[in-house]
């Protein structure tokens, strides 16, 4: 693979994090400190304390204003930053129904706080509120109706009273050029979703930028992801193309929408239908058909609104009825009909992919995360190609064409040549050093054979730059916790034990070289949590450092499964006896601890994250840190608690779960550490094949998204 060196720091590819202007991983670590502060860009954007201007919200009833009143507004309280609320007289409460959700998440009083900075205001369209003015607006997030001289005229108003206002637009497709103002485009559920598609002043570079917004946003704990300022930017040529997709199909057939979903979620794990039902349909389907419109004015056939898209966004009506009687009306495709499925899906998709990779819409890390976390693709479209390869790809489109010649217009086959460069191969995680050091960051919160496989590259990619030292950690960006396995990798073994001996015996192998093929490694955790397998992975490390605050566990036996990646018999290696009963408990109860808790059982240092931070790199590069580095037993444990005391579970599979994972402990532990990978291997493997694991929630997963 081809190296980029930026500023004496070699890496497998370009960090997303510098598309922020945040710089690289490594230069967190060695810098000891996070690369922008809340506090300071608070104050760059709304004025220091004592002159703080408002964050002026237009369209604040509506669904996209509404969330992210909530959301910024429970992010900028503490900083004294007031929201002010403005829309239409008359309009629906949109923030009341977010309240409930907001008391449950900052309680009662946090959420009384968060609502009383929140200033609601009415204006006519014409002319604004004469109030503002004491308000002293900095920011305005624009989120009213897709009609752009409506927008235009409403940049005008708040301009002429306002010249030096900073202005983002939530449009979901109409370019900066077009508007005038830059763009903040959120990813639905707005409440909750934290990643927003963000076009700044010098939108066709993809380079930093002085504007502090993308970077205010990242401090606040959201994902800012910089695109080009082309239609529709990368999220909903995603969406939409998806939708039609399924219109098209629903047209060319006449499946019912709701069957068209099944097969839409075994092939990609979207649903377009009920996500349209979801946000509301009304306002989901004049925004697909908007974008789209607009698309097919640019771009041709391929992305023009059919029949049913054009009465739907007049009528807005939703597409699963009440009451309709899918339960009475179920059939299955035969071979060849899903082959057509996949053709008229698949094709279109990876024709607009080849559109956003030819105008080089956004980073391909980022193309291909805005998949998975905001269009609910179980794969970013990206692994989907590299998955089926080059000349998969090139067949599924090329017989696409001869369905719908007329979408000939704007195909790139070009664009896919490039599969086997490291921005195509490493879209998941990427390796940096500076000759002494290396960074592994891992931008996914869940751990599939996609990310193992691309690990294993960045091993190899930083032995071969001889790098003995090695910190692996989330990216900082796009990846803000770890959440464990992806189960959707899973169910093959369900029914396959060598698919599970497989996968478990792999991922295991993975780990070790963390352990065996550096001279020192450092896990590190950064975010909220780190669960599961993401968690067995890091305590292969000589080192795990770790945020104070960060939730650790292990909920496997809620699922039920048997970890597979050695937390079975690895932790208890490195702990003292003493300890063992609270690693028993933790597996078997799935409950999490807080890292600082957990010093000594599950990490070796936790603080605050600037302390965390150079903690790590202090291990890393051989400075006094006066952390102790728990060595791993390779002889069998004597002595380990045959019992502990839990309550009865109601459930019967989580109790299979808890004894399927004791006896995984007792076996595992009783042999020596070479011979363990294998032993708890199989023991993972024989449960996922088992009843228990079938009838738990992988197996329901599996059933209501592969058994179509």
């Amino acid at each position: 693979m081809t190296i980029s060196t930026i500023s004496a720091i070699s890496a497998m590819r370009q960090s997303t994090l510098q598309t922020l202007g945040l710089g690289t991983a490594l230069e967190i670590f060695r810098n000891g400190r996070l690369p922008a502060s809340a506090r300071d860009l608070v104050d760059e954007v709304f004025g220091k304390v004592g002159d703080r201007g408002a964050l002026v919200i237009s369209g604040a009833n509506g669904i996209v204003g509404a969330g992210k009143a909530m959301q910024l507004g429970s992010r900028l309280e503490p900083f004294g930053v007031p929201i002010l609320a403005l829309d239409f007289p008359g309009a629906s409460d949109g923030m009341g129904r977010h309240y409930p959700g907001l008391a449950k998440t900052f309680g009662r009083e946090g959420a009384a706080r968060i609502m009383e900075n929140i200033i609601r205001m009415s204006y006519n369209g014409l002319c604004l509120p004469q109030q503002l003015k004491g308000l002293k607006p900095r920011f305005l997030l624009e989120a009213i109706p897709e009609i752009l001289d409506a927008k235009k005229a409403h940049y005008k108003l708040f301009r002429s009273a306002f010249p030096e206002l900073e202005i983002r637009s939530v449009t979901s497709g109409f370019p900066s050029s077009e508007l005038g103002v830059g763009i903040a485009h959120p990813a639905f559920p707005h409440e909750i979703s934290k990643i927003w598609e963000m076009v700044e002043s010098n939108p066709s570079s993809l380079i930093p930028h002085p504007s502090p917004i993308p970077r205010l946003f990242w401090a606040l704990g959201m994902i800012p992801v910089p695109v080009s300022d082309n239609w529709s930017f990368v999220l909903d040529v995603l969406f939409c193309g998806a939708t039609l997709a399924a219109l098209r199909y629903h047209q060319a057939s006449n499946m019912p929408y709701w069957k068209i979903d099944k097969y839409f979620r075994k092939l990609l794990g979207a649903n377009p239908f009920r996500a349209h039902d979801a946000i509301g349909a009304k306002g989901a389907n004049f925004l697909t058909w908007s974008c789209l419109h607009h698309l097919k004015r640019q771009y041709g056939a391929l992305f023009e609104p059919n029949a049913d898209l054009n009465e739907r966004k007049d009528t807005g009506q939703e597409y699963y009825p009440l009451n309709h009687f899918r339960p009475l009306v179920n059939w299955s495709f035969g071979r060849d009909e899903e082959e057509d499925f996949k053709i008229r899906i698949l094709g279109p998709l990876f024709q607009m992919t080849s559109l956003i990779l030819h105008e080089k819409r956004s980073h391909l890390a980022h193309v291909n995360a805005i998949g998975e976390l905001c269009a609910q693709f179980r794969r970013g479209i990206l692994a989907v190609i590299r998955g089926a390869g080059y000349e998969a790809a090139m067949k599924i489109v090329k017989d696409y064409h001869k369905l719908h010649p007329q979408a000939k217009k704007c195909w790139y086959p070009e664009a896919f040549e490039q599969i086997g460069t490291p921005e195509w191969q490493q879209l998941y995680v990427n390796a940096e050093h500076n000759g002494r050091a290396g960074i592994i960051t891992v931008s996914r919160e869940s751990y599939n054979s996609d990310v193992d496989a691309e690990l294993n590259r960045a091993i190899d990619w930083l032995a071969g730059e001889n790098i003995e030292r090695v910190i692996i950690t989330g990216d900082f960006h796009l990846s803000t916790q770890m959440v464990g396995a992806d189960t959707a990798d899973f169910y093959p073994a369900l029914s396959d034990v060598k698919e599970g001996l497989r996968i478990s015996g792999d991922w295991s192998r993975t780990a070790r070289r963390l352990h065996d093929d550096f001279k020192v490694s450092v896990g590190f955790i950064g975010g909220k949590r780190c669960f599961g397998g993401f968690l067995e992975l890091l305590m292969h490390c000589h080192y795990l450092v770790s945020v104070e605050e960060a939730g650790l566990g292990m909920p496997e036996v809620t699922l039920p499964v048997v970890p597979g990646m050695e937390g079975c018999h690895w932790p208890f290696r490195k702990t003292a006896p003493e300890k063992w009963p609270g690693l028993l408990r933790l597996l078997l109860s799935g409950s999490p601890v807080r890292a600082k808790e957990a010093v000594g059982r599950l990490v070796d240092y936790a603080g605050p994250i600037d302390k965390c931070l150079q903690t790590a790199w202090k291990i890393v590069t051989g400075a006094d840190h006066n952390v102790a580095r728990r060595k791993v037993k390779e002889a069998a444990l004597k002595k380990l608690p045959k019992d502990l005391a839990l309550p009865d579970s109601e459930n019967n599979a989580v109790e299979a779960g808890r004894k399927a994972i004791f006896e995984c402990i007792q076996a595992s532990c009783a042999a020596t550490s070479s011979e363990a990978l294998l032993i708890q291997a199989k023991h993972s493997a024989g449960f996922m094949a088992s009843p228990a694991c079938r009838t738990g929630r992988i197996g329901a997963e599996l059933k209501k998204t592969m058994e179509v």
